[in-house]
């Protein structure tokens, strides 16, 4: 469903976002602040997981707190799970091939406005009427 080219698109879409590596991969940032990144897994990953390990791409989202992701996961395991290098961390990760353009949107969409500056954000939502 998503590639990498929508993560891209839909990043650019929005006010003072840049991409650069971190940790060998890119993560695109608002303001410094990441907020979705490229997150392939490693072979811990790999064996923590053991056959529920995806293969496709994945992508590591901020959220707003451990309820939603606990909620995300528990809504839709197809598309969003995690690993225990991520336990008590807000982001949750995202088997990009199974997710919907719309969907995908509204999580980075989200992810962005938790890291914005309130300012930049309030900006965002006045512009597309919307509230926070």
């Amino acid at each position: 469903m998503a590639t990498w080219d929508d993560v891209r698109r839909i990043a650019a879409e929005l006010p003072e976002v840049e991409s650069r590596p971190a940790w060998g991969n890119t993560m695109w940032r608002v303001k410094g602040k990441g907020f979705v990144w490229q997150r392939p897994l490693g072979a811990k990953d790999r064996a923590d997981l053991g056959d529920d390990a995806p293969d496709g791409e994945i992508l590591g989202v901020r959220v707003a707190d451990e309820g939603v992701k606990t909620a995300l996961i528990a809504d839709d395991p197809a598309i969003y799970f995690t690993i225990p290098h991520f336990d008590g961390y807000n982001a949750v990760l995202v088997r990009l091939d199974e997710i919907a353009i719309d969907e995908l949107t509204e999580l980075i969409t989200d992810a962005w406005l938790l890291r914005a500056p309130r300012r930049l954000a309030a900006a965002y939502l006045a512009e597309h009427g919307l509230r926070a």
